[in-house]
């Protein structure tokens, strides 16, 4: 890797230099300010078919400054976090702030609500990884599932390492740092018969590089993928179950999150406007935040304004119980911040599980989706529909693939007609779900 990255020294530097945005922003007059910092370093590699087609050692850095000025608001950033530049960009934001309008919710978030608890939450695990060792893990990755018989060709791999120091601090007082890691290994690989080519991938991505899975076993489990599509077909056309994969099914619940946005509220562009109480999913389904989980994929102390993070309940036995808020956008509906300025953190639902196989029985006729394309959801009324590919269900055991066809409803309906939830958990994001059976949609294919 590059230049060594010591965390410590890199935090101790981004909270001076926020300490110092925030004297100079007080200094030309600012009522308030916020400064956001960072610095991250990596390495990626991707390789294709044993050859090594990039290497690339990153090192990025950034400070962000907002002042608040008798209601208006200025924002400036930089990629450089020298001297010159923090005052430069602090100029810039007042400078801005004088030609903003005036928006009374603007401002930050109320001193009493900023984190006092930051403990250690295990998310940094850097990896002292060579160029020439993260070489040879894309190389086996790849080389496993080129192996395998009936793989035509590959597509790549890639690793990717990096960790990272972030820093929050506000004129309040507050300053938050953290620091983290992120960890990943990938291949694509493309199959062939007598039908036609068909590519897919797997994945493995961790915060400690010592749970990931073994580059052998993502290369075989690509390949498994990549063959199981071969001889794919068009499904009927009709009103039909869909069984949504555990890879799929954390974009039905980042739709969700997305509709209960405190952005998407105050703007009225939500299907879920005014409709706190309401019951969205039948009773047995609650789904929940835990920010202060130690290691998982986005732990964190403190949201984006500084706010202490909590766990929220957003589905509480079906009912909508909670909006997720920032403190602007609270401000926007006279509501309290939920500490969720920058996104809700670890979503875990809290469900009766069945296994894969209980959810085709209980499917019987239908399509298990794998594969989503296209961006056709509507926030404002739910509308849903997208391109698909996974494979035709008959009498509750998969028959064949399926591609090219359409699986169109909207999401309100599809909540309330969830059915089950697998207990084939996938945990590599942020959202930890199973796969989703979806009692019907239109599915339109031959």
């Amino acid at each position: 890797m590059s230049k060594a990255f010591d965390a410590s020294v890199q935090q101790a530097l981004l909270e001076s230099r926020a300490e110092q945005a925030l004297r100079l922003a007080k200094h030309l007059g600012a009522d308030a300010c916020e400064v956001g910092a960072s610095v991250d370093q990596g390495i990626g590699i991707s390789v294709r078919e044993g050859e090594v087609e990039s290497v690339e050692l990153s090192r990025d850095q950034g400070i962000a400054v907002t002042v608040y000025l008798r209601g208006h608001k200025g924002s400036a950033s930089s990629t450089d976090a020298g001297d010159a530049s923090i005052r430069e960009v602090v100029e810039k934001a007042v400078a801005i702030a004088l030609y903003t309008g005036e928006d009374p919710a603007a401002g930050l978030a109320d001193p009493e609500l900023m984190a006092t608890e930051l403990p250690d939450l295990d998310v940094h695990h850097p990896w002292p990884l060579s160029t020439e060792q993260a070489i040879d893990l894309a190389l086996a990755c790849e080389a496993a599932g080129r192996g395998e018989p009936g793989i035509r060709q590959s597509e790549g791999a890639s690793l990717s390492s990096g960790e990272g120091v972030r820093v929050y601090a506000n004129s309040h007082g507050f300053m938050g740092s953290q620091r983290g890691s992120r960890h990943s290994l990938s291949c694509m690989l493309i199959a062939e018969d007598e039908h036609g080519m068909q590519r897919d991938y797997d994945y493995t991505s961790a915060r400690d590089p010592k749970e990931l899975l073994s580059a052998e076993v993502v290369g075989r489990r690509a390949a498994e993928r990549t063959l199981s599509r071969l001889g794919a077909q068009r499904p009927a056309t009709g009103r039909l179950p869909v069984l949504f994969d555990a890879t799929v099914a954390s974009g039905l619940v980042g739709h969700l999150m997305s509709a209960i946005a405190g952005g998407s509220l105050y703007r009225q562009a939500s299907f879920l406007c005014d409709r706190l109480g309401e019951p969205l999913f039948l009773d047995w389904f609650t789904l929940g935040e835990h920010p202060m989980e130690r290691g998982a994929m986005a732990s964190s102390a403190f949201d984006n304004d500084g706010v202490q993070t909590r766990n929220n309940v957003f589905i509480e036995q079906g009912r909508l119980a909670s909006y997720m808020l920032s403190a602007y956008s609270a401000r926007r509906l006279g509501m309290q911040t939920t500490g969720n300025a920058g996104g809700a953190r670890n979503l875990r639902i809290s469900a009766p599980l069945e296994t894969r196989q209980a959810l085709l029985a209980r499917m019987g006729r239908g399509v298990l989706v794998t594969e989503l394309m296209g961006q056709g959801v509507n926030g404002v009324t739910g509308d849903y529909s997208r391109g698909a590919a996974g494979f035709w269900v008959e009498n509750g055991e998969i028959q064949y693939p399926v591609e090219e066809f359409t699986i169109a409803g909207n999401l309100e309906a599809m909540f309330k007609g969830l059915q089950a939830v697998g207990s084939d958990i996938d945990t590599r994001g942020s959202i930890h779900t199973g796969s989703w059976l979806i009692d019907e949609m239109t599915v339109a294919g031959s």
